[in-house]
C-alpha cells in the first residue's frame, strides 16, 4: 500500500529546515568562538539534511530550493529572521527547536508518511534544543549585559512564535496541546535563565505571521536572493 505524502506539510517543514539552515550557515567565520562555529555548522547541516528529505517528498529538491519565488515558500516567519547578535540567534533557536522537537516526537510516534523522517530527526533536534537551552541559561543568568541582550532577543522574536501553532494541512497534531507543551518547556528554560517570558501566545486569539501562506518579512527576500544566486547564475551547471 502506497502512502500519499501531503505536499503542503512536506513543503512547510522542508522550508522551515532549509531557511533556518541557511541562516545558521551565515555564522561561518563569524561565530563568537570556534567551538560555536562548529556547533552551529553541525546544526545547519542537520537541518539541511532534513530539508532535502522533506523537499524530495514534494518534488525536485534543487528546483524547490533554488527556483521558487518568494511567495512560493511556506516557512515560518520565525526562521527567516536575521541572525542579529548571538542572543537573537539563540532565542530563535530555542523557540524553533523546542517546537520542532515536540512536533517530531508526535510524528515519530504515529504511522503517517513523516514518521520515518521524524524518528531520525527527533534525535538530532534534541541536541539542537539542548544547545539552545544551555546558551539561553548561560546568557540570561550571566552578566548584566548578556541578560539584557537575551531578554531583548526574546521580546523581539516572541511575536513570531504564534504561527507555529496554526494548522498545517497534512500534519495530524493537536495544535492547542502542542502550544501548551511548548509554552511550558520554553517558560521553564526562561525562568531558569532569570528571563521574563514576553506576553503573546498565552492568549487564545493571539496569532502572528503568514509565512505558511507565502507572506514573508522583508529580510527574507534578501536572504533568498543570496541563497539562490549561484544556481540562477549558472542554470544546469554540474560539479
Amino acid at each position: 500500500m502506497t502512502t500519499t505524502v501531503p505536499t503542503t506539510a512536506a513543503l512547510a517543514l522542508g522550508d522551515d529546515a532549509l531557511v533556518l539552515s541557511h541562516r545558521l550557515g551565515e555564522w561561518a567565520g563569524r561565530a563568537p568562538v570556534l567551538e560555536e562555529e562548529v556547533a552551529l555548522a553541525n546544526i545547519a547541516l542537520d537541518l539541511l539534511g532534513q530539508a532535502r528529505v522533506l523537499l524530495s517528498l514534494a518534488g525536485d529538491e534543487d528546483e524547490l530550493a533554488y527556483l521558487r519565488e518568494e511567495r512560493a515558500f511556506r516557512n515560518l516567519q520565525l526562521v527567516e529572521q536575521p541572525n542579529g547578535d548571538f542572543a537573537h540567534t539563540i532565542a530563535r533557536q530555542l523557540f524553533f527547536s523546542t517546537y520542532q522537537h515536540l512536533l517530531y516526537a508526535r510524528l515519530a510516534a504515529g504511522d503517517g508518511p513523516f514518521a520515518p523522517l521524524a524518528a531520525k530527526a527527533v534525535k538530532e533536534v534534541a541536541y539542537h534544543r539542548d544547545h539552545a537551552e544551555q546558551w539561553t541559561v548561560r546568557l540570561g543568568d550571566g552578566t548584566e549585559v548578556s541578560h539584557e541582550r537575551m531578554q531583548r532577543a526574546c521580546a523581539a522574536l516572541w511575536r513570531f512564535t504564534g504561527e507555529m501553532f496554526q494548522p498545517v494541512e497534512g500534519l495530524d497534531v493537536e495544535e492547542e496541546k502542542l502550544r501548551a507543551d511548548w509554552l511550558e518547556s520554553v517558560g521553564d528554560v526562561l525562568r531558569r535563565a532569570t528571563l521574563t517570558p514576553p506576553e503573546g501566545p498565552q492568549s487564545g486569539a493571539w496569532t502572528a505571521g503568514a509565512g505558511r501562506q507565502g507572506l514573508h518579512t522583508e529580510p527574507f527576500g534578501r536572504m533568498l536572493a543570496e541563497m539562490q544566486h549561484l544556481h540562477r547564475s549558472h542554470p544546469g551547471a554540474t560539479w
